[in-house]
């Protein structure tokens, strides 16, 4: 990929920091002034989930509320905090500015984003809920084996967290460097430092405020904007499209070459689409509902938060083309040949300032570096859980372990978490990082969902069948990355890439999944057999959800 549209898809991801590539020439980049009122709203924002933090610790008195605030989340709270870790601030800044670049190219992210919702509604989130109580290896490890089954859910789910907040590391400390004027190094620290006691204290009651404010702050300023927008054309969407395609051209609502041919484009939605369903921090939200109804209830929610959002995201990446785009202030050299400035990430920003001044700038400067706080708090809630939960409590405790020395591990987990995404966000400050996105959703797409789908919708699955199928995942997830363009001719400088598409999933998930076959229908031992014999009480207590308080010690 060119580096600008390197930059710009991959800070469109959901979730993902806004800085798609921290490579010299985004270094390079000069820095805003420093705004006071953007760190003074932040600051606010940070006391505000400190105090959040003291009040849930104490209403965290068992794992089970650690883990799953136990159970008491509403569907209404659960739905707005599922819509807080998917709407980031890369989903404001970076499909803003897709749009703002490519035009109609933005606007087909932003409903590939939208489509997973659907397919988690109506395929996992009932099944989900009754199924399992703390983790997703709840459900894939039901009637397979507990050790091997969970121990490679618990792998792979730490392997899509690691790489997830490597990538929102980076994004934190190149936000606080174009816009509050601080070190990159300083920022790494302060989100480490603060995901480490949210999770730590507050466990899941704590991440789940913190993510419904987020959410809520980044709806009501995104419409806000959006409504400043568009009274500056009558409120009609038409004079909006008209003086946008009268500044960049008709091309903006034409398909552009972004995405190299068809095949791309099937695999990277498809890398988009079932990699959000096999994203750890957003599936186990589902048990911090009391039941399948609210968990269903909680998805119904979350997607209409989530549509509503990327329609004003389509509404401002228009209105910045229209009112950023013809304004000589916000260009280095002017509009025809000039940089924007700031970087390729800032005309939402820039619109905001155009729309209302410093002090609108500076409330969703905060917002933008706060949604990174919510989101990597979501991801070492899920990465802490794997520790505690799957590896120490069930596989090497063999589900007897002391809640005291549990709670232990969990808090030990949470603080390595929090120093392992430090150091490596740092050590990434000046790499090219688009291969790990692309390899967080590859890795979801091909080990997480295909286990969870399997599992849950074919009885024929075995425990041999679905580690054959994780670990071919896997393995081809990350091998068909470092093999693609993005990282073969980019990273490590060779003349053409082996594998010739930059977007591997509808590969990788097709390996996992023939896999996940071919060693499921190959055995024929004893314990394949119970194994299948098991299904119908799966299938009775995912549809009813009869006995799901027990199916963790299944």
């Amino acid at each position: 990929m060119r580096l600008a549209r390197q930059f710009l898809i991959i800070s469109a991801l959901p979730g993902v920091s806004i800085t798609a590539s921290a490579s010299p020439a985004l270094q390079a980049v000069e820095k805003q002034p420093i705004n006071l009122t953007a760190i003074g709203m932040f600051l606010v924002f940070v006391l505000a989930t400190l105090g959040i933090t003291y009040w849930a610790a104490k209403k965290t008195k068992s794992m089970q509320d650690f883990y799953t605030a136990g159970g008491g989340i509403t569907g209404f709270q659960n739905g707005l905090a599922l819509a807080g870790d998917y709407m980031s601030a890369a989903a404001l800044l970076g499909v803003t500015s897709m749009i703002f670049f490519h035009g109609y190219d933005g606007m087909i992210y932003a409903i590939s984003f939208f489509v997973a919702w659907p397919l988690l509604l109506f395929l996992f989130a009932e099944r989900i809920r009754n199924l399992g109580r703390i983790t997703i290896a709840d459900i894939a490890s039901f009637r397979l084996d507990q050790n091997r089954i969970r121990t490679l859910t618990a792998f792979g789910s730490l392997t899509v967290v690691c790489f997830y907040l490597v990538v929102q590391m980076v994004g934190a400390g190149q936000l606080i460097q174009l816009l509050f004027g601080l070190q990159y190094d300083y920022a790494v620290i302060v989100v480490g430092l603060l995901m480490a006691i949210y999770v730590t204290f507050g466990g899941m009651v704590a991440t789940t405020w913190v993510q419904i404010i987020k959410a809520a702050l980044l709806l009501f300023g995104g419409t806000v904007l959006a409504i400043l927008a568009l009274s500056r054309f009558g409120f009609s969407l038409d004079a909006l499209f008209t003086q946008a395609v009268a500044t960049h051209g008709a091309r903006i609502l034409l398909p552009s070459t972004l995405v190299s041919d068809p095949f791309a484009m099937i695999s990277l939605s498809a890398g988009l689409v079932f990699g959000t369903a096999g994203l750890p921090h957003i599936l186990m939200r589902f048990f911090t509902v009391p039941d399948a109804k609210q968990a269903r209830k909680s998805v119904f929610v979350a997607t209409g938060f989530i549509g509503f959002f990327f329609l004003i995201v389509s509404v401002l990446g228009m209105a910045a083309i229209a009112i950023v785009g013809r304004d000589p202030a916000f260009y280095e050299g002017g509009v025809l040949g000039g940089k924007l400035i700031g970087g390729g990430n800032m005309p939402v920003m820039h619109l905001a300032k155009a729309l209302g001044g410093n002090l609108f700038f500076g409330f969703l400067s905060a917002v933008a570096f706060a949604t990174i706080l919510a989101v990597v708090s979501g991801l070492t809630m899920a990465g802490t859980s794997a520790i505690s939960h799957d590896l120490y409590a069930v596989v090497l405790k063999k589900n007897r372990a002391d809640p005291v020395d549990e709670r232990r591990i969990s808090k030990i987990a949470s603080v390595c978490i929090g120093v392992v995404a430090v150091v490596l966000g740092i050590l990434f400050k000046e790499q090219n990082i688009a291969f790990l996105v692309a390899l967080t959703f590859g890795v979801a797409a091909s080990v997480n969902f295909p286990i969870l789908a399997l599992s849950m919708y074919w009885q024929g699955l075995t425990t041999r069948g679905a580690l054959m199928g994780g670990v071919a995942g896997l393995v081809s997830a990350v091998g068909l990355v470092i093999l693609c363009p993005a990282v073969w001719v980019k990273v490590l400088g060779h003349a053409t890439a082996i594998f010739p598409y930059e977007y591997p999933a509808i590969v990788s998930m097709t390996v996992a999944f023939f896999f996940a076959w071919l060693g499921s229908i190959t055995d024929h031992s004893e314990r394949a057999v119970r194994e299948r014999g098991d299904f119908d009480e799966q299938f009775i207590r995912a549809q009813t959800g009869l006995g799901a308080a027990d199916a963790v010690s299944h």
